[in-house]
């Protein structure tokens, strides 16, 4: 039966790539940098056998975790169509009982599993060379080849039943901003370290916790047990083979119940070719976020504001560097003045929608709904944005303590500032350049503008005072705690956007009429 799936499996892969050529060249691309990544990191394993024990644990512990969490990850962000998927098998009258089994062993005969195989050989070795047995060097290689294979099987099966099979691209856009947002400050933060040709003491921290969790268990077993840390070797082993019975029974409950239950068929019409609104949910929150992300993504009014945003933030060092101020404290300011703007952004958003505004009058789209949607767009890059920006600003101060800090001031600015302008967009706007216009271009207004611009920036400036305050001491002294200005910025934001929301949706509410006509007629 084995050999029934996997040539059945040979089938599918080679019927898929038949007739396409530019698969073939892209699938043998792959392998080749799938090999030449597999050759390196041998010998970068293999070169660990010359370095010190800890040293050693901490790299192998750090990479399997890594790994395992990508097997995982892999198959949900990137929607590739499973093979051995079990619905794939189920047509050829296979025993229902049998099958996920035997696709859990075929599941192993792949490239990536072949690519691990090849360098877990090479951390077996390691290991034995400081003085681990053979025998458990074998078996933890083992359960962590047995984990990370079985949980891409996992990540295979609840991306199928989850998410959609056709990705479109917003969904991969935002899957890549997921990453961004977590991958880009934890690649900072270690090229950030003072390695001077060892491994840096907090990544042994690091190591030593991951070591005891189902990601890198069976990765700090070996090295455990040849260091004679027999508790810590003992409670290792124990997670090690908890987590891959656990994956494993994960596995076969989602195979039989793919095998066992057809999906419930839904009313809903599938809306190809539709953007964000395919993606977003059918309801007005979802309609008006989909058309703000449109207006945002496309109209260079608004991509002109999210290229001077970092602009602006990176130009505010200078004058302060001139004055003498020192780096680290000139260097925490383009980050908060970069989540100032971003929050002022959307403060006069209705002003944009010109004409097309009509939609949401008519339609009898409620306040809350309409606020909501308009803060997607700026979140969706402020994010990524500001994650980026506060890992940068940590590195150039060499002080990563301070990010609870940095999240605190960040959330307050940002979030008090979409909070008021959720209000001053519906009861302030002022007229801009019309749709096509330059950028640059200003018409002539009949109001100034004075109260949503200046109100949005002084406004989330006071609002924000209480973080900032607390911020100050942390980023002056080692001694204080940086908590205070996490949690009172956190909480200060949240706040202020919940009540900015529900305000501004109802000045919407009892506004719509005049504000029909204002963008009518500006």
């Amino acid at each position: 039966m084995v050999a029934h799936v996997l040539r059945l499996r040979l089938m599918l892969a080679l019927g898929a790539l038949r007739g396409d050529r530019s698969r073939v060249v892209r699938t043998v691309v792959a392998l080749l940098l799938t090999a030449a990544a597999t050759t390196v990191s041998v010998i970068a394993i293999r070169s660990l056998a010359h370095t010190s024990e800890a040293a050693a644990h901490t790299v192998i512990v750090l990479g399997s975790s890594a790994v395992v969490l990508g097997f995982f990850v892999a198959p949900i962000l990137a929607g590739s169509v499973d093979q051995l998927d079990p619905r794939r098998f189920a047509v050829f009258g296979v025993d229902e009982r049998r099958l996920p089994p035997v696709l859990a062993l075929a599941a192993f005969v792949s490239v990536p599993s072949l690519a691990l195989l090849v360098i877990q050989v090479a951390v077996v070795i390691v290991a034995i060379s400081f003085g681990a047995p053979w025998l458990i060097a074998v078996l933890s290689a083992l359960l962590t080849l047995v984990t990370a294979v079985l949980a891409a099987r996992v990540g295979m099966a609840l991306s199928a039943r989850l998410l959609p099979e056709r990705r479109s691209r917003e969904l991969t856009a935002l899957f890549a901003l997921a990453v961004i947002v977590i991958a880009v400050p934890v690649c900072v933060f270690v090229a950030s370290l003072g390695w001077a040709g060892a491994v840096p003491p907090v990544l042994h921290g690091v190591a030593d916790v991951l070591g005891m969790t189902p990601l890198g268990a069976s990765a700090a077993l070996p090295i455990l047990v040849a260091s004679e840390r027999t508790g810590a070797a003992w409670v290792a082993a124990v997670v090690a083979v908890l987590t891959a019975a656990v994956v494993a029974a994960g596995w076969l409950m989602l195979a039989r119940r793919a095998l066992s239950t057809t999906e419930r068929p839904t009313t809903v019409r599938e809306r190809p070719g539709l953007g964000w609104f395919g993606l977003l949910p059918s309801n007005a929150f979802g309609a008006v976020a989909a058309r703000s992300l449109v207006y945002w993504l496309r109209d260079r009014r608004y991509i002109m504001n999210f290229v001077i945003v970092p602009i602006a933030g990176a130009l505010t060092v200078i004058p302060l560097l001139v004055a003498g101020v020192p780096l680290e404290i000139a260097a925490a300011l383009p980050v908060a003045v970069m989540a100032l703007f971003f929050g002022w952004l959307p403060h006069n958003d209705v002003a944009y929608d010109s004409t097309a505004f009509w939609i949401h009058v008519a339609s009898g789209v409620k306040g809350v709904p309409d606020r909501l949607g308009r803060l997607v767009p700026v979140l969706l890059i402020a994010i990524p944005t500001l994650a980026v920006a506060i890992s940068v600003t940590l590195a150039v101060i060499g002080r990563w303590s301070l990010l609870p800090m940095f999240v605190g001031v960040v959330a307050s600015l940002l979030l008090t500032g979409l909070g008021l302008s959720s209000i001053l967009s519906a009861v302030a706007p002022y007229a801009v350049s019309r749709p096509g216009d330059s950028p640059f271009q200003q018409p002539q207004r009949a109001r100034g503008g004075a109260l949503g611009q200046a109100g949005t920036l002084i406004g989330a400036v006071v609002l924000s005072l209480p973080a900032l305050l607390l911020a100050w001491p942390a980023l002056v002294s080692d001694e204080v705690s940086a908590a205070p200005a996490l949690w009172t910025g956190v909480l200060m934001g949240a706040a202020v956007l919940f009540l900015g929301v529900q305000t501004g949706g109802r000045a919407f509410d009892r506004r719509g009429a005049q504000l029909m006509e204002f963008v009518e007629t500006v």
